[in-house]
């Protein structure tokens, strides 16, 4: 492990690699799908690409795409856009490959979020769903400084997350956010300090309520001209 990788996360899921898994550990991804389909992600993943507004001619990447399902989402919405989902856990981007299986102009690769393999302004759009509040605070500014880094000028990060403006009457699952460290920098405008720390402008696109997840807010950043 170094100090790039969210190890303490890792470490207290009692995981034996530098990354948290996308279902937390190995042995539960076979139930990944099954459960974002029960937390309602694919609504949220369809308004977070509608947000983007992605175009034909665009290159987009997510960041920490897990099994694939909002990359394979953004390509559907916009097949002319060329679509790459990233994430270090192979096991993920192998049931991201299967499931992407006859669709054209979509890939994924082995890559940290706050280590992409990029070159500087390869990409008009970067996403990120459900990730950074499963990392430390050096290691997610540096994930959003490598989104700004890999972005076009004028392109955009479209973020949606847990966080925000939580109260304990947001349900039961905020009340634990409130008490979690990795998320407190998603608590209040942590978002927002952290994508103008790193040189984006930023705003608040929509924040709600969610039954399953508490609070969740779509940030967007954009890279200056």
């Amino acid at each position: 492990m170094t100090k790039d990788h969210p190890h303490s996360v890792v470490e207290a899921m009692g995981n034996r690699h530098d990354y948290l898994p996308a279902a937390g550990r190995d042995a539960l991804l076979p139930g990944y799908d099954l459960l974002t389909r029960l937390l309602g992600m694919y609504k949220l993943h369809e308004t977070l690409v509608a947000q983007a507004e992605l175009t034909a001619d665009q290159r987009v990447l997510e960041i920490g795409c897990g099994t694939g399902n909002l990359t394979i989402r953004a390509k559907r919405t916009q097949p002319g856009a060329e679509v790459i989902g990233s994430d270090p856990d192979l096991l993920a981007l192998a049931r991201a490959e299967r499931k992407a299986h006859g669709l054209n102009g979509i890939r994924f690769e082995r890559a940290y979020a706050q280590k992409l393999p990029f070159p500087d302004q390869e990409f008009d759009r970067v996403l990120s769903s459900m990730m950074l509040h499963h990392l430390e605070t050096g290691v997610k500014t540096a994930a959003l400084a490598e989104a700004l880094r890999v972005l076009r000028p004028g392109g955009s990060l479209h973020i949606v997350d847990v966080g925000g403006e939580v109260t304990p009457d947001d349900g039961l699952m905020a009340r634990l956010l409130l008490h979690n460290d990795h998320a407190r920098d998603n608590l209040g405008d942590g978002i927002p300090q952290l994508l103008r720390k790193v040189g984006f402008d930023c705003a608040v696109v929509a924040s709600q309520r969610h039954r399953r997840l508490g609070r969740v807010t779509f940030y967007r950043g954009t890279r200056p001209n």
